[in-house]
């Protein structure tokens, strides 16, 4: 099948057997794509012994470690033909990752993108809050991974207000008339979790103020390390915000910059999603073998997207624990999974982490 054919199946309808029949030849596609087309890439193929005739089932394909990001400039089109370079957020002095697209493969995680939040929030586009600053998203031609972030929620909006000013204060008067302005229709929120919590929620409550967002529905991800340190879990920030603004309709995200388009979005019962057009594997870090259900190791994510960088199969630096496969109780098939935290001595990376050394 044709990438456009896959992204228009429903992003929860396959089970395992389909799902494998459907990936292997197009990852197998994508590895052969950028064997022929990005010499770095090539080299490293080379020195762990694959081989471009064989077909392989995805889970025995070669993954690249996804640091050599920020080691290497790589890339399987033409320089000419990137017309975006996405970095990954970091703190000063940390190399960042270049992810470079062309238009094929940007147009792909929009249109990937639209179909994972869609069955979520539905197809209407409705009036939006985007919890930050508009001075993220200034420069539309070096996108960084949270500006990437807004813009790429954006499109679920019909009309949109940034909760922040550019020092990062709630701009209270002007969010009360929208959610005035709006109300009886569903507010969708957008933001990156260590941002809400530390400039929306905090604020509402530091001002006693509460807003009415009971019929409103907020995605946000990354971030999460900075409250763990404060010791807020997923169930407390979110009993947190229900008393500012009685949202009930919380959902979290896993996803990355070199991964872009592709997200892993978390259901009703707190489960992590992976959709038809991407995978994720859970390997032991001692010999990198596939871990079963239960068993924590390093997350390896999988994207079809992937057409003009060799980004489709990566091992990140994070673990996390299969849950299932075909079988949450949301009804969503596919692989379920949770989030364990970042492998020891990691380097700190998430959009909202790194913000208060990088805004």
């Amino acid at each position: 099948m044709e990438l456009a054919q896959i992204l228009d199946i429903p992003p929860y309808s396959l089970n395992k057997t389909d799902k494998a029949r459907l990936l292997n030849p197009f990852f197998n596609y994508l590895t052969r794509h950028h064997y022929a087309n990005c010499n770095p890439y090539k080299i490293m193929m080379d020195c762990v012994g694959y081989d471009c005739n064989k077909e392989y089932n995805y889970n025995q394909l070669p993954f690249l470690p996804v640091r050599l990001f920020k080691m290497f400039d790589l890339y399987s089109v033409l320089k000419e033909d990137v017309i975006k370079t996405m970095t990954s957020s970091g703190t000063s002095g940390q190399t960042v990752s270049r992810i470079f697209l062309d238009r094929n493969t940007s147009a792909a995680q929009t249109k990937a993108l639209t179909k994972i939040v869609s069955s979520f929030i539905g197809t209407k586009r409705v009036p939006m809050i985007i919890l930050d600053s508009e001075t993220v998203v200034r420069d539309r031609n070096l996108f960084s991974a949270r500006g990437a972030g807004i813009l790429g929620f954006s499109m679920f909006g019909s009309k949109r207000i940034y909760a922040l000013n550019e020092n990062m204060e709630l701009n209270v008067e002007q969010l009360q008339t929208f959610v005035e302005q709006n109300k009886g229709e569903r507010i969708f929120m957008f933001g990156f979790t260590f941002i809400v919590y530390q400039y929306f929620y905090k604020e509402l409550l530091r001002l006693g103020i509460k807003l009415d967002l009971s019929d409103g529905v907020l995605i946000h991800g990354g971030g999460w390390k900075k409250l763990y340190s404060e010791a807020v879990t997923s169930e407390a920030f979110r009993n947190k915000l229900y008393d500012v603004c009685g949202i009930k309709n919380v959902h979290d995200y896993y996803g990355m910059i070199e991964q872009t388009g592709t997200i892993y979005m978390e259901c009703e019962h707190g489960h992590l999603h992976a959709p038809v057009f991407s995978d994720i594997i859970i390997r032991r870090p001692h010999d990198f073998s596939v871990a079963g259900v239960g068993e924590k190791g390093i997350i390896q994510v999988l994207s079809i997207l992937p057409e003009s960088y060799p980004g489709h199969s990566l091992l990140t630096e994070d673990e996390g624990i299969l849950l299932g496969e075909d079988d949450c109780s949301c009804g969503r098939l596919g692989k379920y999974f949770r989030i364990e935290g970042r492998l020891k001595n990691a380097e700190i990376r998430g959009c909202s982490d790194t913000y208060e050394t990088n805004f």
